[in-house]
Formats: C-alpha cells, sequence, structure tokens
C-alpha cells in the first residue's frame, strides 16, 4: 500500500507524458518493493500530484526557470531495504527525468524522500493494515499469475 506524493511546477510534466510518467512511476514502485505487478497492487499503489503555480517553486529566493521534482514515497516499514530503495531512487529519478525533459547533469533537480510507517501505523479500509498480510498477498497474486516468487521487502 504504498503511497507517492509528487509535487512540480505547472507545465513541468507535458499533458502527453502524464500517463507514461505515472505508469513508470508505479512500475518502479511496485519492483522496487519486490510486489507484484498486478491489477491489485497497482490499484493500491496511489499517487497524489501536486501541480504548483510556477512562482510557488522556489530557489535561491526566486522562482525556478526549469522543472524540478519532488516525490514523497511512503510505504509500510519493512517493504524497502536500503538496496530496494537505491534501486527506487534511480528507477523514480529517470522515469521523472524522461517526462520533463531534465537532463542527467540536472538529476539533482529530482529529489525522492522515502518515508516508512511504522508497523501498526497505517490504517485503511477500517482496519490497520500489518506487513506480514500484504507479503502474504503478494505472494497469493504471484502464484495466481504463474510468476516466480519475490519476496516483498
Amino acid at each position: 500500500m504504498p503511497l507517492m506524493e509528487m509535487t512540480f511546477p505547472e507545465g513541468a510534466v507535458p499533458d502527453e507524458k502524464r500517463d507514461e510518467l505515472f505508469d513508470g512511476m508505479t512500475a518502479a514502485l511496485l519492483k522496487a518493493e519486490g510486489a507484484p505487478d498486478t491489477e491489485f497492487f497497482r490499484n493500491i499503489t496511489w499517487i497524489h500530484v501536486n501541480e504548483l503555480p510556477r512562482r510557488d517553486v522556489i530557489a535561491n529566493g526566486r522562482p525556478l526557470e526549469g522543472p524540478a521534482v519532488k516525490v514523497e514515497v511512503t510505504t509500510p516499514q519493512g517493504a524497502l531495504s536500503d538496496r530496494r530503495r537505491k534501486i527506487l531512487v534511480a528507477d523514480l529519478t529517470a522515469v521523472i527525468r524522461e517526462a520533463t525533459g531534465i537532463a542527467e547533469e540536472d538529476a539533482l533537480m529530482v529529489w525522492i524522500l522515502c518515508r516508512e510507517i511504522d508497523e501498526g501505523s497505517w490504517g485503511a479500509g477500517g482496519g490497520v493494515v500489518e506487513f506480514e498480510a500484504l507479503k502474504a498477498a503478494a505472494k497469493q497474486e504471484r502464484e495466481a499469475a504463474g510468476t516466480a516468487s519475490a519476496p516483498v521487502g
């Protein structure tokens, strides 16, 4: 049940690139978590988009000329190891750079902030979400899809 919150200045993501960007971000997060890329897991991987007026994205006291993107990734505790977090940051940065036209030498204009929610502190559907239950659901999804077993986390 990961959540990404993406913030960028208006116009940084062209309309024709949005679907591809958000699909790529979802795929990158599921890959990093080791979760199956199925309809069930895609449906519980959310992206909240905050497109700000250009004047409201500031550096050095002035509005930025080019795109600057911040993505806050929130996952259950244990969903991402250090190795998987590095994969996620690299993959998200690449997908975002592609969609926004940010050059490789300007990759510092993409910030990825990873946060974990303590076990027992994530609620959805009227109950507490437990990481072990998510791992079991991932295993069941993989078995149903007939794919190799890759643990979540």
